[in-house]
Order: structure tokens, then C-alpha cells, then sequence
């Protein structure tokens, strides 16, 4: 039997990237897959893959920048037994020269929209005997790096939401953790160009994440195998933490 038959899920962004890999990986497992994102088309391709590998999933669009459509999500997602807090955005320029609604933007997506997931999803799983939420932050969130200001202000607060929901959540059967990639490369970060190479050589292992390297160990953290980890901020990162 798969390591999470029976169980359901919800992958906030998961049309490409972390969330599509992740997606993918959860449903190998045996899980039923919910899949949220702002794309129809590229949800639907997501969607088909999963099927096509034998696995369970649907997609539902919402816009995460939206407190109603997140409202709607969690009411949708009501009954699942994972959270994965992964859609974000990630805004990059000089503090002096950052737009106030992209500062706006990140924070709304980055750290509201979790927040109102959680709250409105965790006592569920608390009212069913128990659930795991992982939440994606950065390893930017833990140190300075110019030009990404909002984006690792919006990642440290999730980082600290983490291990408040687990010190709230966990006393009542519910296990919250988080994973904190390094440079991976996805559809977003092929824009960055010399500026993510640039990241990347600061890597002790001398290279960037594939999206599956970060989604493994997401699954890891959803699954029994991670049963005592609980406020856990699990570095992904090359060994980049060490230097």
C-alpha cells in the first residue's frame, strides 16, 4: 500500500514549480489531490498528469491575492488531511525602488492567505483526530539578501507562523512544519537569469534544486515516517544554512 492511501490533500500553487512537483509526488503516494492556482489551462495539465500516472487530483482556480477566494478554497478543501502552504509570489528590487502593491502583493499571498488557510482548516483536522500542514518558506527568510527585502520579510513570518501553529496545533494531534528551499529552478526563477546563477554559486554543493529535491522532502514531512517532527523549519537549501 502507498505511504498516504486515503489520505487527502491540498497543494496551494500547485500548477508548476514546488507546488506542481509536489502535487505529483503526493498523489504517487496515494493521495487524493487538491490542487489550487490562478491558471485553468496549466491546472488542467497538472490535473492530467497526475491521471495519467494513476493518481487522484482536481484543480480549482483561486487567486490567493483574494480573501474571498481563499475563503472559498478552504471551505472547498474542508476536508483534507494535508496542507500545503506553497503558492507565493516573490518580488525582487531595492527596497527603494519595490512598488507598494507588490510589497502589498507579497504579504497578501506570502503570509495572509496561509494564515487564513490554517485557521480555517486546522481545527478540522483537529475535530478528525489529526493532520500535517508544511509550509514553504526560503532560505532568504533567515538571512539578508539585497533585492529581496518583502519577499524574505513575507518567508521569515511564515517561518515564525510555523512554530507558533505548531505550538498551537500540535497539543491537539495536528503537526505543523515547514521546508526552506534553496535556489530551485522553475518556470520562475528561469527569468532571473545571471542574477539566480549568481545565488546559486554561494551553494556549498555547487548547484541549484530540482523542484522534485524540495516536494520529497515536503512528502516526508506529511507522511508517518516524520510523526514526532512538529515545529520543525526543515532547511532544503545545498548546505547554503552552513556558510
Amino acid at each position: 500500500m502507498r505511504e498516504l492511501s486515503g489520505q487527502r490533500a491540498l497543494v496551494t500553487g500547485g500548477t508548476s514549480g514546488i507546488g506542481r512537483a509536489t502535487a505529483e509526488a503526493l498523489a504517487r503516494e496515494g493521495a487524493r489531490v487538491l490542487i489550487s492556482g490562478r491558471s485553468e489551462a496549466r491546472g488542467a495539465e497538472v490535473v492530467a498528469a497526475i491521471k495519467e500516472g494513476g493518481g487522484e487530483a482536481e484543480f480549482v482556480r483561486a487567486d490567493l491575492e483574494s480573501p474571498d477566494d481563499v475563503r472559498a478554497l478552504a471551505a472547498r478543501a474542508a476536508n483534507v488531511d494535508i496542507l500545503v502552504n506553497n503558492a507565493g509570489v516573490f518580488p525582487a528590487g531595492a527596497t527603494h525602488e519595490l512598488a507598494e502593491a507588490a510589497f502589498d502583493e507579497a504579504f497578501a499571498v506570502n503570509v495572509k492567505a496561509p494564515f487564513l488557510l490554517t485557521a480555517a482548516i486546522a481545527p478540522k483536522m483537529v475535530a478528525r483526530g489529526g493532520g500535517a500542514i508544511i509550509n514553504v518558506s526560503t532560505m532568504v527568510a533567515a538571512f539578508g539578501m539585497a533585492g529581496l527585502s518583502a519577499y524574505g520579510a513575507s518567508k521569515a513570518a511564515v517561518a515564525l507562523l510555523t512554530k507558533a501553529w505548531a505550538a498551537e496545533y500540535g497539543p491537539k494531534g495536528v503537526r505543523v512544519n515547514a521546508v526552506s528551499p534553496g535556489p530551485t529552478t522553475t518556470p520562475g526563477t528561469d527569468a532571473m537569469g545571471d542574477g539566480f546563477a549568481a545565488i546559486v554559486s554561494t551553494i556549498p554543493l555547487g548547484r541549484a534544486a530540482n523542484p522534485q529535491e524540495i516536494a520529497e522532502t515536503i512528502v516526508f514531512l506529511a507522511s508517518g515516517r516524520a510523526s514526532y517532527v512538529n515545529g520543525a523549519v526543515i532547511p532544503v537549501d545545498g548546505g547554503r544554512v552552513a556558510v
